[in-house]
């Protein structure tokens, strides 16, 4: 299994453009996948350095619904007529971000929710021997403060977003178990729980960011919160990659408690399971 990062806020040297956001490309025995697209063309330029050819994709799936990971949905479906796109039944509801200039709109674009090619997910679906889409990661343990800043419209009113749009992809391919995420709004203890919980095991590897940095005012998580999640983090035999809402400083302080455990991914850089 090869993941392949082509969206990210840093790059592993400077050919590669960096944005804030995240897509990865996948190759498994079965499948070419993209995972999350980012904000723009910049996976497209990426893909392009790497000669990932981005119209032999067969499936894809968005994390949530914000732009840094979805924004680029109507750039796929042109350059690529043939995979399917899972997402979560409400990924296109109005979500909202507090920024330095107020509360703005991160939402998808609605005008693309009437594709034939969106398929709308509810609950947890084993879509076949390789693919394992879930949600539902309702536990709050180390939940990131920077979550209180993001907003969903219901009923007409912006409240707390609850990221009920939020999904994470369990790959089993060649003998090893991995997570993709996107922000891991929900928490990444949380969804480590929601995994034994659901399937009764741990999985190998994991990469997605934390969201343990709120990207508005570039503030990381508190050490006590960053230590906590490293803490739960290393009771598991798996090896993380995260990146992109992490925070490099939040980041450091991860990489001090768990070591080799975990390491960083950036734009160009490919992992081999």
């Amino acid at each position: 299994m090869k993941i392949i990062a082509l969206t990210e806020n840093t790059g592993i040297d400077e050919r590669f453009c960096c944005v804030h956001g995240l897509s990865f490309y996948i190759e498994t025995p079965m499948h070419k996948i993209l995972f999350d697209m980012g904000p723009d063309d910049t996976f497209i330029k990426n893909a392009a350095l790497l000669d990932v050819n981005l119209e032999e994709v067969d499936i894809a799936f968005i994390s949530h619904g914000h732009d840094d990971h979805g924004g680029a949905l109507k750039l796929f479906m042109d350059i690529n007529k043939k995979a399917k796109i899972y997402v979560r039944k409400n990924i296109f509801d109005s979500h909202y971000a507090t920024h330095a200039c107020g509360v703005v709109e991160i939402g998808l674009d609605k005008g693309l929710m009437e594709s034939d090619r969106v398929v709308f997910m509810e609950g947890n679906c084993q879509i076949d021997d390789e693919l394992f889409l879930f949600s539902g990661v309702t536990g709050r343990k180390y939940f990131s403060e920077a979550n209180k800043t993001l907003y969903a419209e219901k009923d007409g009113e912006k409240v707390e977003d609850d990221f009920t749009h939020e999904q994470n992809l369990i790959i089993t391919a060649e003998g090893k178990k991995v997570l993709i995420g996107g922000c891991a709004h929900n928490g990444i203890v949380n969804i480590m729980e929601k995994i034994k919980e659901i399937k009764g095991y741990e999985v190998d590897v994991v990469i997605s960011g934390f969201h343990l940095m709120n990207p508005d005012i570039g503030a990381n998580e508190s050490n006590d919160l960053v230590e906590g999640v490293a803490s739960e983090l290393v009771k598991y035999g798996s090896k993380y990659y995260t990146c992109h809402c992490t925070g490099l400083d939040s980041y450091a302080g991860l990489k001090a408690v768990m070591k080799d455990q975990v390491d960083y991914i950036a734009a160009g850089q490919t992992v081999v399971v």
